[in-house]
Order: C-alpha cells, then sequence, then structure tokens
C-alpha cells in the first residue's frame, strides 16, 4: 500500500527558538517561533534545574519540501533537557528534498538534547544538521537514532536518499565533524562495511567534564539486549562517542539510556531522572 505524506505538495515552514536563562535561582524559557513548532510550556520535574522542554511538531511528520529549524540558545549558568513526544517521521515524498537544522549555543551552561527516535520512509529524502558552539565551558549531551524504513510493516528503505551533518564547536575550535549520505538501495546498506543489513544506527555524544576511567567501564560493560546489535564507545579530544548498530529503535533507546545514566552524573554533574514524557 501506497502512503503519501499527508501534506504532499503543501510546504510547511517552521522555526522555534529557544532562549533559556538563569534568572532568579532557575533556568527560565522564553521561545519564540514561526509556523508549527512549538513548546507547550516548561517543566521542572527536577527542582529549579534543568528546565525540561518537549518540542512538538503538530502536523506528525516531515514532508518533501519542509524546512524545519530549532534554535537553542543557553545563558551563563543555565541548564536545559529539550527532548521530542514521540518519533519523527519523514514521509516519502515525489522529489523534493525536506530538511531540519537544530542550531545549539550553549555560553557557559549545559545543554541535553535528546529527541527520540526518527524514522525515514521508503523513498523519503531528507537532510538533518545539527551544528553545536559550546562556549566558556559550555557543555553537551545528545543523541540521535535513525531508523531506515518502517521495520515493523516491512518496509525496507529501498529509495531515497538521507543526507546529515554534526558540528560541534568549543570556542571557536572545531572539535568534531562528521558528514553522512546513505542511499535507498545502495549496497553499502547491507555491506559489511556499511550498515550491514541493520535498519537502526544510533550515536550518543558527550561534550563536558571529562568521565572517569570508573564511568568509561562501566558504560562498556553495558550489553545490548538485542542480539546481533553492534556497540562501541571512545573517548578523545574531550569527547565520549558511543555507536549503536541494530535493528530495533527500543533496544537502541534502551541502550542510550543506560548510557545517559551514567555519563550524566560523570559528565554533567547531576543524577539522571528520566523525563516524564520518555515513560508515556
Amino acid at each position: 500500500m501506497r502512503v503519501e505524506a499527508p501534506n504532499e505538495g503543501r510546504r510547511w515552514r517552521a522555526e522555534l527558538a529557544l532562549d533559556f536563562r538563569r534568572e532568579r535561582g532557575r533556568t527560565v524559557l522564553r521561545q519564540r517561533r514561526y509556523g508549527p513548532l512549538v513548546v507547550q510550556r516548561a517543566l521542572y520535574p527536577e527542582g529549579p534545574d534543568p528546565c525540561h522542554a518537549v518540542v512538538l511538531h503538530p502536523p506528525g511528520g516531515i514532508a518533501g519540501g519542509d524546512d524545519l529549524r530549532l534554535r537553542l540558545e543557553l545563558g551563563p549558568g543555565s541548564h536545559a533537557l529539550v527532548t521530542t513526544p514521540g518519533a519523527g517521521r519523514w514521509y516519502r515524498t515525489t522529489g523534493l528534498e525536506a530538511s531540519q537544522r537544530v542550531s545549539i549555543v550553549a555560553d557557559g551552561a549545559t545543554i541535553e538534547w535528546l529527541p527520540q527516535e526518527t524514522i525515514v520512509y521508503d523513498a523519503a529524502r531528507a537532510r538533518m544538521e545539527t551544528e553545536v558552539e559550546l562556549r566558556g565551558g559550555g557543555r553537551f549531551l545528545g543523541w540521535e537514532i535513525l531508523c531506515l524504513g518502517r521495520t515493523a510493516s516491512g518496509e525496507r528503505f529501498e529509495r531515497g536518499a538521507i543526507r546529515q551533518r554534526t558540528i560541534i564547536r568549543r570556542d571557536g575550535k572545531l572539535v568534531w565533524s562528521e558528514r553522512g549520505a546513505l542511499t535507498g538501495g545502495d549496497p553499502l546498506l547491507a555491506s559489511a562495511l556499511g550498515m550491514r543489513g541493520r535498519s537502526v544506527l544510533a550515536t550518543l555524544i558527550l561534550a563536558g567534564d571529562a568521565p572517569g576511567p570508573d564511568a568509561i567501564a562501566a558504560c562498556r560493560a553495558i550489553a545490548p539486549e538485542e542480539d546481533g546489535a553492534d556497540t562501541g564507545l571512545s573517548c578523545f579530544e574531550g569527547l565520549v562517542l558511543a555507536r549503536y548498530l541494530g535493528r530495533s529503535s527500543e533496544r537502541a533507546k534502551r541502550w542510550l539510556r543506560a548510557l545517559w545514566r551514567i555519563l550524566r552524573p560523570a559528565g554533567l554533574g547531576r543524577e539522571a531522572e528520566i523525563p516524564r514524557i520518555w515513560n508515556t
């Protein structure tokens, strides 16, 4: 059965700017938006910090030609955790590329960018960019979970294309740059040098205080729940990088959350408390 995007032929442009500042003993949020992206309200399940924000995209998915832009700015002493209420979906398209750009500036602040999984439908054309600027001791902990096709219904990523870019700078110095390109049906998706026939790729990056060796050892000891999944964790240039390659987005999320429970206190100095939205 062919499933088209509900707004195929009608392009969405959406911009959301979230400004976090430390005021009167807690992190407060101000937002400016254009289009459907929105945060309903700031949440404080852990006390005055961090401020939790759930970014909503009411159309439910991203169609060809859509352009989404999210900017997070954090002032000195602030701490924000930004997530999404559910999986993001990139619909098949008749040819127009859709794009999403996330820009983060943390000036002496801490930002956790922890969206739920992204499902890219067969024949989608997607461009995803994340750019992080850390200043004055700013810290970042973020992840991305990419699912190729709706595997629960037997769909594979046989057509379309995905382009990705992630950049992290610290006080103007480039500390991480990664570009990726996946094409539907490419032999690389099945190759042992590529995706090995797996449909889920997840990445976690920590740019914060250097975790001690005990924390790193504890992370490396976490085995994935999925048989046959490949995982790895590296530390270099003040970064911690973790990868997951498998077939289950739920198991990938559980593995990332297990790492987060260790790396959040070790790298950000705060005990881990699961956002309520993840349990719904």
